[in-house]
């Protein structure tokens, strides 16, 4: 029987390449234009002046499922009446991109770059202050653009008392309204799932014309500007041209005077005629009936209610989202699921460590063979122990954990936060999860890591997760550390350890220039982890145990007993004297430890006391010595099932470069240690 394939259907051809959307976020400053690009942008953010001068805008590439767009955030604009400079600038960039057209060739300030005027427009509005900035949405109806409404702020109308009949304005609009909580992440999958189609589908809102009144009187008007020549010189669409015009714009005024001056006398003519007919003056009839009429969309759409906390679940849920997702505190969310994963390494893991590989060890420790098929048979039982050292208290209780967070939701809002933190590191926090996990081992980090991403951003992760010391490394620094210098010197090596991460994905970020696309977080409902997906996504991420690092560990096991059952550790010592005594500063013996801590690190420490005869080397060791070595082991290659990971997963190149940057990393950082605590020592 055939094997079954699953068949997505597309909606249309992928809009990528040159088929790639510009979609331009406009908006009051504050209404949350600049808190969606962030919560979207890549790593790498464009910058560039409008015209050459005045406000900048913000411009990335975004990965909207199988299609991309290029995002871009203007600065804001909050009408199209009474316009400073600047907010000019913007209106003609959303008219005409960098093409400019007659009427605006013979300004001195130019377009200064390529700026393609944008396919589709997200109008951020402010659900509390929904009568101002739908005031905008009338306007930006007329530039014959897909829309998109982004109602922003969404707790806070809430909080207020606020309901807003969502449906209802949309259909109002004739344009797609999307709730969204932009500082939380919310709505934004939805938000960006309709930008896309209608990008595809290429839909205009309904028409928004003033009232009859008004209608009436522009008539003359808009009769004088029915010449073809208008059209082509300006390239406007006729009605805003005609309410730009009726509201006494300076710029298009001049420009209709400079271009057309045959034809102000009419257009003078056809504004007094209409003014004629109104109680006001026309500039302020016409803004004055689209105050109106936003209020009355705004009376038609919303309601006050007393309460609306909903059903009991939903205030807890509320709760939950405050603590994991605000912008002030929700960092202690964060924190406080680190500290629970620190938690689980060195407690719950360390419990279950002696109830169960502790005990394998000390009974298979019982078998002292003298024969080498003897040896070879203890180093296969010693591999093993090794393994379920790794897997049962280390690895999937860890595992699990993280996995249970993420199909309750609480994993995605973690990732949502540190979204911005990791992007100093060239990634995004979508990597969250597996740098946790790398606290317990980093082979189902680097699984977890080629499962979730790919291109720069895989092979970047990869290769700082090989930084993150795994329960191994952690626990040779807490014993030797802890006994040695105490709990500010392990606290210092651990900082230390963020500090090369940071440092090291700076310096990738060099390497790998190219800026991946930005990515929508989704911000899922919360929901109770089932244990069947619970242990069908464990299982992927740590199956690589069985495939690859077991029969590495055993092997591993088998190459070091041999090699010291045949005497071959006084010529690996001696191999490794450039490495261990000129430039760590440490005594040639230690060369064994730590060329097999490659294989094994846990077995690192149980070496150092074997190579130096006694488990008291405070009193062969100096301070110096035991930090040096302590932050060398801490950096180099973690071992070499992480290096098979990575070979399967980044191939043998990009593998061999991380082995490489941890090398290099081990010996320039213990250097970097070690010089200054001998000056200390000597000056002292």
């Amino acid at each position: 029987m055939s094997p079954q394939t699953l068949a997505v259907p597309l909606q249309g051809p992928m809009l990528r390449g040159p088929r790639r959307p510009r979609v331009a976020l406009v908006g009051h400053a504050g209404a949350g234009k600049s808190a969606i690009f962030d919560a979207v942008s890549s790593t790498v953010v464009g910058h560039e002046h409008l015209a050459g001068e005045g406000p900048a805008y913000q411009e990335c590439l975004v990965e909207v499922g199988l299609d991309q767009i290029s995002l871009v955030d203007l600065p804001p604009i909050g009408s199209f009446h009474d316009l400073d400079d600047a907010q000019r600038v913007v209106l003609k960039y959303l008219l005409w991109g960098d093409c400019w057209p007659a009427i605006a060739r013979h300004e001195s300030a130019q377009p200064g770059s390529a700026f393609r005027a944008p396919e589709v427009l997200i109008h951020v509005v402010d659900a509390t202050r929904l009568e101002r900035d739908l005031e905008l949405s009338l306007e930006l109806s007329l530039l014959g653009r897909p829309l998109v409404v982004a109602l922003n702020r969404m707790d806070e109308a809430r909080a207020k008392g606020i309901h807003i009949n969502v449906q209802a304005l949309a259909e109002r609009l004739g344009s797609p309204v999307v709730p969204t909580i932009a500082l939380m992440g919310m709505g934004l999958t939805p938000l960006f799932a309709e930008v896309v189609r209608m990008a595809r589908e290429k839909v205009c809102p309904l028409p928004q014309p003033p009232s009859h009144h008004i209608a009436e009187s522009l008539a003359p008007l808009n009769v004088v500007l029915g010449e073809p020549a208008i059209d082509e010189a300006f390239r406007v669409p006729r009605p805003l041209l005609l309410m730009q015009l009726a509201e006494n714009d300076p710029y298009f005024r001049d420009e209709l005077a400079t271009h057309f001056p045959a034809l102000m006398p009419a257009v003078d003519a056809a504004r007094r005629q209409a003014e004629a007919s109104l109680p006001r003056a026309l500039a302020e009839e016409v803004h004055a009936d689209r105050h109106h009429r936003a209020a009355q969309l705004v009376e038609s759409v919303t309601r006050s209610v007393r309460h609306l906390g909903g059903p009991g679940g939903e205030s807890w849920r509320r709760w939950l989202d405050e603590v994991f997702l605000h912008p002030r505190w929700g960092l202690l969310g964060s924190l406080a699921v680190f500290a629970l994963v620190l938690f689980m390494v060195f407690e719950v893991s360390a419990v279950l460590d002696s109830l169960t590989s502790a005990r394998l060890a000390t009974w298979v420790g019982e078998w002292q063979p003298d024969s080498t098929t003897g040896i070879i048979g203890r180093a296969v039982a010693d591999g093993l122990v090794g393994l379920i050292g790794i897997v049962v208290p280390y690895m999937l209780p860890l595992v699990i954990l993280l996995v249970a967070l993420e199909e309750s939701g609480i994993m995605h809002r973690v990732a949502f936060v540190a979204d911005r933190g990791f992007h100093h590191l060239g990634l995004h926090g979508g990597v969250a999860a597996p740098f946790l996990i790398g606290l317990g081992c980093n082979v189902p980090a680097l699984s977890a890591v080629a499962a979730s991403t790919q291109g720069r951003d895989r092979v970047a992760a990869s290769i700082l997760i090989a930084f993150v010391p795994c329960s191994a490394r952690s626990a040779i620094i807490l014993a030797l550390g802890g006994k040695y210098l105490g709990g500010l010197g392990v606290f210092a090596i651990f900082i230390l350890t963020l500090l090369v991460i940071a440092v090291a994905g700076h310096l990738l970020s060099r390497r790998y220039t190219r800026s991946g696309p930005g990515l929508i977080q989704e911000i899922p409902d919360y929901t109770l982890p089932r244990w069947r997906p619970v242990l069908t996504k464990t299982w992927k991420q740590t199956r690589d145990i069985l495939t690859i690092v077991t029969p590495l560990l055993i092997a591993g096991s088998v190459v070091m007993a041999l090699l010291v059952h045949y005497g071959a550790d006084t010529l690996i010592n001696w191999t490794l004297t450039p490495v261990t005594v000129w430039w760590l500063g440490l005594p040639v013996a230690l060369g064994v430890p730590i060329l097999f801590g490659v294989l094994r690190k846990e077995l690192s420490l149980l070496m150092v006391f074997q190579a130096l005869g006694t488990q008291e080397i405070g009193t062969l060791l100096t301070t110096t010595q035991i930090v040096t070595f302590l932050v060398f082991l801490t950096f180099y290659v973690p071992c070499v099932s992480t290096f098979a990971v990575m070979l399967r997963t980044l191939g043998r190149r990009e593998a061999f470069f991380a082995v490489g940057i941890s090398v290099a990393a081990a010996l320039t950082v213990s250097a970097l240690v070690r010089l200054p605590l001998e000056l200390f020592d000597r000056l002292v």
